[in-house]
């Protein structure tokens, strides 16, 4: 077992003792929801002084972020730029549940060499399964519980796709016994029991512009049908689950194909935004006889970067391309507010009433929403270096620095 280095001002004992439910983990990229969105109850006034350090243990490099299964934080790293690894921890206390390795590193192109050539994805637990994507786009499904085996599909070694330049970056998703992810191919639907590919659809063009995808997909109900809603490096589209048929279509322009925000549902629209490209709200819909059509409701030039937005109320929270914090009322795309500039990147959660952002400096903000202004109600120093997506989990506070993971908990 590797060193956990332990820097609580609570006891082992209260920890053990606390009553945790796990009714609603955070078991995916940007949560159950992945929207960003929890049901936890009010969280604290402030994080000022109230946000304590439970435990923490040094890892390598990794953007994914973490996820929790039944009282365990599990969480990825490369290793020496040979191996990838997948830890098990008690989030209560630190130790070391289980951990499992294979080779899976990678170069990225000298251009975005800078930001790392590190696994990416972020695994997804659901149905008794653990599935994560590797940067050489190999899907492995592991016991939660235990780290064993159940299969793995090495998506360019078997079924000949093309491996994506800059590694295995769409996070997969789990729903009514399959997996949907974006490989270097294309999007695939696979057996959840055993692996086996039910289907391929929108299948990328080779190149380094158009291979791959940066987008993770989501599943929502437009115009009464249940469907994927995803995101390529050129489109948005509906994706019907059970055949893989394209519902609907709607190119998306952006700067080297960097459609990177998950998809935003927001009744019967979907909103997105690109690099370099602009923010757009679109209404799709069915009627019989015309089936599937898209129109943008409104455009405009506000750019994202790598940040997913989050939907309170009326209004879309979003960080931009330019490092600041905007404000966009969803119903004619008007810009309520936009702050200064505050960091290359943030990940958002809410519970409707506040939000949580983790910006790639460390800095743990609690947020008023506001139409008005930004309301900064707190900001705390907690990491050096954090990409990946900030958790939440019954009143610990989960951050992946670049080289540590770390579990705070609200006093």
């Amino acid at each position: 077992m590797r060193p956990i280095r332990l820097v609580s001002c609570f006891s082992l004992a209260f920890l053990i003792g606390c009553q945790t439910s796990w009714a609603e983990e955070w078991n995916q990229w940007r949560g159950p929801n992945r929207d960003g969105s929890t049901a936890e109850d009010a969280w604290p006034e402030s994080i000022e002084g109230r946000l304590n350090l439970v435990w923490e243990q040094p890892l390598s490099p990794s953007y994914s972020g973490p996820v929790v299964h039944k009282g365990l934080v599990i969480t990825t790293e490369t290793i020496d730029k040979q191996l990838e690894r997948v830890s098990a921890y008690e989030l209560a206390s630190g130790s070391l549940a289980w951990e499992v390795k294979w080779p899976g590193a990678m170069a990225v192109p000298f251009f975005a060499a800078a930001n790392g050539d590190w696994i990416r994805s972020t695994p997804v637990c659901g149905e008794g399964r653990l599935v994560v994507l590797g940067m050489r786009d190999l899907l492995v499904c592991l016991n939660p519980n235990d780290g064993s085996e159940f299969w793995r599909v090495d998506f360019p070694g078997q079924l000949g796709t093309t491996l994506p330049s800059f590694g295995g970056v769409c996070s997969p998703l789990i729903d009514e016994g399959a997996v949907y992810v974006q490989t270097g191919g294309a999007l695939v639907k696979l057996s959840l029991e055993d692996g086996k590919v039910i289907w391929q659809t929108l299948e990328n063009a080779e190149g380094m512009m158009s291979s791959g995808a940066f987008s993770s997909p989501v599943i929502a109900t437009l115009c009464g049908k249940r469907q994927l809603v995803v995101q390529t490096r050129m489109e948005l589209c509906g994706v019907d689950l059970e055949s893989g048929a394209v519902l609907w279509r709607q190119p998306i322009e952006a700067f080297r194909g960097m459609n990177i925000l998950t998809p935003l549902v927001i009744g019967d629209r979907v909103f997105t935004s690109a690099y370099n490209g602009r923010s757009q709200l679109f209404q799709v819909s069915y009627g019989p006889g015309d089936g599937w059509s898209v129109q943008e409701v409104w455009g405009q030039g506000s750019q994202a970067y790598m940040s997913s937005p989050l939907r309170i109320g009326d209004s879309i929270y979003m960080h931009l391309k330019n490092e600041r914090f905007t404000n966009i009322r969803v119903d004619d795309g008007s810009i309520n507010w936009t702050s200064s500039p505050m960091g290359k990147y943030w990940s958002l959660i809410t519970n409707g009433d506040q939000i949580l952002s983790l910006s790639n400096r460390g800095e743990l903000r609690l947020i008023r929403p506001s139409d008005e202004k930004l309301e900064v109600i707190a900001e705390v120093k907690v990491a050096d270096d954090s990409w990946a997506h900030l958790a939440v989990q019954d009143g610990f506070v989960i951050v992946r620095d670049l080289k540590a993971l770390k579990v705070f908990r609200w006093q």
